[in-house]
């Protein structure tokens, strides 16, 4: 995500024209380098030259001492007129995005009929303007979307599993939300819904003054308090997780995205920090691999409320009313590369690469949760959520793809309070038997033929039986 540099006479004329009010990044090539912590301590960190804002070229005689010859002098300028060049270049010409509708629209996916923005946000965004978070639910987790909200305060694109009935009680939940709710929901939030050719809903609105109905009592329950009587449990669906996750991230008009689930909430200041990130062009940015951006992710006691920022949080851990994800569950699915230094190490302002790591070793069975773009590996639809590992093969072809992670520091996502337990449930047991069967026998062999050019050796797997499915 290098910019070139320009010539002197291009450089002149680009500063005339550019446009200082936009957004800006810079950064150069560099070379492969071993996964690593950064610090500004290292040899590759920024100069001083790189660091600076702006640069004025008028002052350089006045600073010149009297042995610096004229050539040399000039030189100085025209460099330092090349980096203002790049510190003004627009984001999107880093980036290398453009911009994406949010129009409404039918279309099938698979077995499945998706109505694409069906419910959009009133504000659009430009793809170098922010970073959409984008998740799934059904109408029964709808309680989640404004406490996220509360801590995002940016664009979310939510895919809505609505089979057969369940479209009723999930449109009128949208209109719940966006008209006696908070007004971040209408602002920010589009909302995707998604159902099986078997499961069409009996009519569906087609126009705005349909679809954004009045509420006729904002004072009655929510309906997604009515879980019991949802279609999809009477009917015993499955959950089609991977459908919802694809659909939302496609959907987002935002070169980054951050896929999570809605009960996950994000540190506040997340969107600010890391686009602050990608216009400076650290080093680790600027590496040539692919890369991704994970957030460690926390479970909380159930009395207790969310952190504000990371200082807080390892306050929470230390006292023990915090815990790494999972922990109870599957301790070393969700715990980061370096956790034990991440925690200990002072916060320090703004959002920055803590530590590069892989999903190798020890994290063989990491399933990150992390910021990234339209670029990366799609989620395999044929899995669902019962059947569990439905984020497993994504994880598989990110490592076999040489992707790197890139662990944010002072950014993080915390569970909804309470703190999960393995529970036992024969009938999910027998579920996740089933699709590890699909993925060690269908999927696997299928990724290993499709992905045969890119592998270069690497070391990569799923995991082992009892691992994924106890």
């Amino acid at each position: 995500m290098r910019i070139k540099p320009k010539s002197v006479a291009a450089a002149a004329e680009s500063l005339d024209a550019a446009d200082t009010s936009s957004a800006s990044g810079g950064g150069g090539s560099a070379a492969a380098a071993p996964a690593e912590s950064w610090t500004p301590e290292k040899k590759d960190a920024p100069t001083q030259q790189q660091q600076q804002t702006s640069t004025t070229t008028t002052t350089t005689s006045a600073t010149t001492t009297a042995g610096t010859s004229i050539v040399a002098a000039v030189a100085i300028a025209m460099a330092n007129s090349a980096a203002a060049v790049q510190q003004v270049r627009p984001l999107r010409e880093l980036l290398g995005c453009k911009d994406k509708s949010n129009r409404r629209r039918i279309a099938q996916r698979g077995d499945y009929w998706v109505l694409y923005n069906y419910v959009p946000a009133r504000r659009w965004f430009r793809c170098d303007e922010s970073i959409t978070y984008t998740t799934h639910a059904d109408f029964t987790f709808l309680d989640n979307l404004e406490p996220l909200l509360e801590r995002w305060r940016g664009p979310i694109s939510v895919a809505l599993y609505t089979p057969g009935n369940d479209f009723v009680p999930t449109l009128a939940s949208i209109r719940y939300l966006r008209q006696c709710g908070s007004p971040l929901v209408a602002e920010y939030v589009t909302f995707h819904m998604y159902f099986g050719s078997g499961h069409v809903p009996k009519s569906v609105p087609h126009t705005d003054h349909d679809i954004d109905a009045p509420v006729a009592n904002c004072s009655a329950p929510p309906p997604w308090t009515n879980a019991s009587a949802a279609y999809k449990v009477q009917k015993k669906l499955l959950y089609p997780v991977n459908v919802g996750r694809n659909v939302a991230r496609e959907s987002a008009t935002t070169h980054y995205v951050l896929p999570s689930d809605i009960e996950l909430y994000p540190s506040p200041g997340v969107i600010e920090g890391f686009m602050d990130l990608v216009r400076r062009q650290d080093p680790p940015l600027r590496r040539p691999k692919p890369m991704v951006f994970p957030l460690p992710i926390f479970e909380l006691a159930s009395h207790m409320k969310l952190p504000a920022d990371k200082k807080e949080l390892v306050s929470m851990l230390k006292n023990g009313s915090a815990i790494t994800f999972h922990k109870k569950v599957c301790p070393d699915c969700h715990t980061v590369p370096k956790f034990k230094e991440w925690a200990s190490a002072k916060p320090k302002p703004g959002v920055s690469v803590f530590h590069t790591g892989k999903r190798t070793g020890y994290h063989l069975h990491w399933e990150p949760i992390f910021i990234g773009t339209h670029n990366d590996p799609l989620y395999d639809e044929r899995l669902s959520w019962e059947g569990k590992m439905d984020k497993m093969t994504q994880g598989y072809t990110l490592c076999v793809l040489d992707y790197e992670f890139h662990i944010l520091d002072n950014a993080f996502l915390t569970h909804k309070p309470g703190i999960k337990t393995l529970k036992k449930d024969p009938a999910r047991q027998v579920l996740a038997s089933k699709t590890y069967s699909l993925i060690k026998k269908v999927i696997l062999p299928e990724l290993k033929v499709l992905d045969a050019p890119s592998r270069r050796g690497h070391s990569c797997a799923l995991g082992t039986t009892d691992r994924l499915i106890d």
